[in-house]
């Protein structure tokens, strides 16, 4: 058994002994650094959802395009980024958390200069994959870090995640607002450059270095996983998106076929992840004890809730001509209210367990989400009416967020960088098929902004049937 004074680390190669280090000689953790450092690649990364979210109307005005294909633009994201998550959290946990870290980073700041200097529409959705697959390394990475490092505090560190998201929930609109409306929407992907310069050089000098090779360093990669979960998210994305196309029938070969390809290419990846030695994602971290329960929660009331906001800006301009900067604006007190809530329910988690802030938040959510659909009344202007509506539903969300994030943790802290991958997986889930299907509707319809409302009305009465799946979550109170 090792005493206090040592710390075991893995050589490399087939039978290497174990090398006892010193503990003495690890190098001390500045926890302050190495939080501002995760939290500025989280802000990042969600500026760069809801910034692109506001200037949706004028790229597809700027580039030739239709609604259908603009919201490609989103959806492409989304799919690059729920196909790489799993990857990311196993490179993480086979090559060390600030590696991966330090790599996506750089692949989601090159991408991000890529995307501003496209001239097409189809370029730029490849890219925005691209951009995803950058992207999809932060939480896993960051989460592992955190858990390495932060001892007995983890849980509220990693509860204050929900804080940051909101951070870039407001800036983004406010700088895609300007952008569009004073320079270019190709600045929105500019930004990222420098941010991502910032953030590497930090990591470099404030994270402390991986340890030796990992336990799983000899792993191979699901490739035919990956396959069959690729092609059953992009053949059912691309079914959705033909029936926004002028003319589009559902019982048309154009539908049908990548319908049933989807379908078959999901039933096939149950089937093999059941059957694998060693699958693209483990079954019990799908619809395993507790994992089932978690996960549904994060598609409906964090997936949903994310589509519901990313969609918002295109509503206010569609519905009620507010211009991109106005539209963008709307997002502020969505934040507000994220962070404040995020913030409290952190701190207060310990106390009331995981099932309290679920329902309650949930609520909120729904009833933002009704208030979004409903027009104004009693006189008050559209602009206050949606402020309002988005701001429940950022109380919801971030009433949702510490408990959701800690709620599979909990359950393996062990395999943090895949369960955290895992949570933004099914969150991304949800805002793909939100998206995706709202956008199809509304590209075959006159009035694209009733038609939104319609989807905000069906979506909120969803809300409210699904309240009993938290229930089922794991509950938990105390340190994990």
């Amino acid at each position: 058994m090792l005493d206090s004074s040592t710390t075991a680390v893995a050589l490399r190669g087939q039978g290497a002994a174990v090398r006892l280090v010193p503990a003495a000689s690890a190098p001390r953790v500045n926890r302050g650094v190495v939080f501002a450092t995760i939290a500025l690649a989280l802000m990042m990364m969600s500026i760069d959802s809801t910034i692109v979210a506001t200037a949706l109307h004028t790229i597809q005005s700027d580039l030739g395009t239709t609604i259908n294909w603009a919201g490609w633009v989103i959806t492409a994201y989304a799919f690059g980024f729920v196909l790489m998550l799993p990857v990311s959290g196993k490179l993480s946990k086979r090559y060390g958390h600030r590696r991966v870290f330090l790599g996506s980073v750089a692949v989601f700041a090159v991408a991000s200069l890529c995307c501003g200097l496209v001239g097409n529409i189809y370029a730029l959705i490849a890219l925005r994959a691209l951009q995803a697959a950058g992207g999809a390394g932060f939480t896993p990475s960051a989460t592992g870090i955190i858990v390495d490092h932060f001892g007995s505090a983890r849980d509220r560190a990693v509860g204050l995640f929900g804080s940051i998201f909101p951070v870039g929930t407001m800036i983004g609109p406010i700088f895609g607002g300007l952008f569009v409306t004073y320079w270019s929407w190709r600045d929105i992907f500019f930004i990222n450059v420098p941010i991502g310069l910032a953030v590497m050089l930090l990591a470099v000098y404030g994270i402390p270095r991986d340890p030796g090779a990992r336990a799983a360093a000899h792993a191979g990669m699901d490739l035919s996983g990956l396959a069959l979960l690729g092609t059953a998210l992009f053949t059912a994305m691309f079914a959705a998106s033909y029936l926004g196309e002028p003319g589009a029938r559902a019982t048309s070969t154009e539908f049908l076929l990548p319908l049933i390809v989807a379908l078959a290419s999901a039933a096939l990846f149950v089937r093999h992840i059941q059957r694998s030695g060693q699958p693209f994602i483990a079954p019990r971290f799908i619809y395993g004890r507790g994992f089932g329960a978690v996960n549904l929660v994060n598609v409906v009331f964090g997936g949903v809730t994310g589509g519901v906001i990313l969609l918002t800006p295109l509503y206010a301009t569609n519905r009620y001509g507010i211009d991109a900067l106005g539209s963008g604006t709307l997002l502020i007190a969505e934040g507000v209210a994220a962070i404040a809530l995020s913030f409290t329910v952190t701190m207060a988690l310990r106390r009331t367990g995981y099932r309290v802030p679920l329902y309650v938040g949930s609520l909120l959510i729904a009833a933002g989400t009704l208030l979004l659909a409903l027009p104004p009344v009693g006189g008050v202007p559209p602009y206050a009416w949606l402020a309002v509506a988005t701001f429940f539903v950022g109380a919801g969300g971030g009433t949702i967020s510490p408990p959701s994030r800690n709620a599979g943790l909990q359950l393996a802290p062990e395999q943090s960088s895949t369960l955290a991958a895992m949570r933004s997986l099914f969150n991304q889930l949800g805002e793909i098929a939100t998206v995706s299907i709202a956008t199809a509707i509304m590209a075959g319809t006159v009035h694209a902004g009733i038609s939104q409302a319609w989807i905000y009305a069906a979506i909120a009465v969803c809300l409210v049937i699904a309240l009993p799946l938290n229930a089922r979550v794991p509950e938990h109170r105390g340190i994990w």
